[in-house]
């Protein structure tokens, strides 16, 4: 699919993975529309900024109008216990719901027009379920299956489904989840390189992506032998 002059609806977009997005499709000549909750770290991003709660996207596609590409970007997480786990709702809401929601709403009109394309930018914690991350994990691993049926769905219509997996990334994620990231390995990486990722993916109609591209070992070790994955899990993290 041609960026150039394409319509695109970036989510998130006031930091982390989604401003990166919204200038790495914008750098491509894509017409970005930047989707977030702070006006203020909002300013400035794409051509043209909205200001949404994502908790309630209802009346957000009549808003905005027809769009060529749906970057499905916002969401946030929580670590600790399941049981500690603050407004469940609301984090599905965000995390799942909302992207399935706007699919739905902005995908006929992709359809009808016979081009598009539908990013959802899920986890690798959606893929292997890590420890003190189930609510967010099963967010994530919703969207993870959402995608693959979606993009069944849409085969032969001319519009692109793409399921983007990112590991550590460098943002402010970590500290809004109440637990920074204290591991040595693997390392943060930018947020800029996911967002090369995802208008290359659009660009080449790809499937799938792993940000690292190792952290696909990581997901198909996951499928093909959980009871492997498991033990090592357990010894190393």
């Amino acid at each position: 699919m041609k960026l150039a002059g394409a319509l695109c609806l970036v989510t998130g977009a006031s930091s982390g993975i989604g401003r990166a997005t919204a200038g790495a499709l914008a750098g491509r000549g894509a017409r970005v529309i930047a989707l977030g909750r702070d006006a203020e770290r909002l300013a400035g991003v794409g051509e043209r900024q909205v200001v949404w709660d994502l908790a309630e996207p209802e009346g957000l596609a009549e808003e905005i109008g027809r769009v060529d590409v749906l970057v499905n970007n916002a969401g946030f997480g929580w670590a600790g216990a399941v049981a500690e786990t603050p407004d469940v709702e609301h984090l599905v809401a965000v995390n799942l719901v909302a992207p399935i929601q706007l699919a739905r709403a902005f995908v006929p009109a992709m359809v009808a027009a016979g081009r598009g394309h539908v990013v959802n930018v899920a986890s690798i914690a959606g893929f292997v379920g890590p420890r003190d991350e189930a609510v967010y994990s099963a967010t994530k691993g919703g969207l993870i299956a959402f995608s693959e049926s979606l993009r069944y769905e849409l085969r032969g219509t001319g519009v692109g489904v793409t399921l983007v997996a990112p590991g550590v990334i460098a943002t402010e994620f970590f500290e809004r989840r109440g637990s920074p990231y204290d591991r040595a390995w693997p390392r943060p990486i930018p947020a800029a390189r996911v967002a090369e990722a995802i208008a290359g993916a659009i660009e080449h109609e790809r499937d799938e992506v792993f940000v690292p591209r190792w952290l696909s070992v990581v997901a198909r070790l996951r499928g093909a032998a959980p009871g492997l994955f498991r033990v090592l899990t357990a010894r190393f993290g």
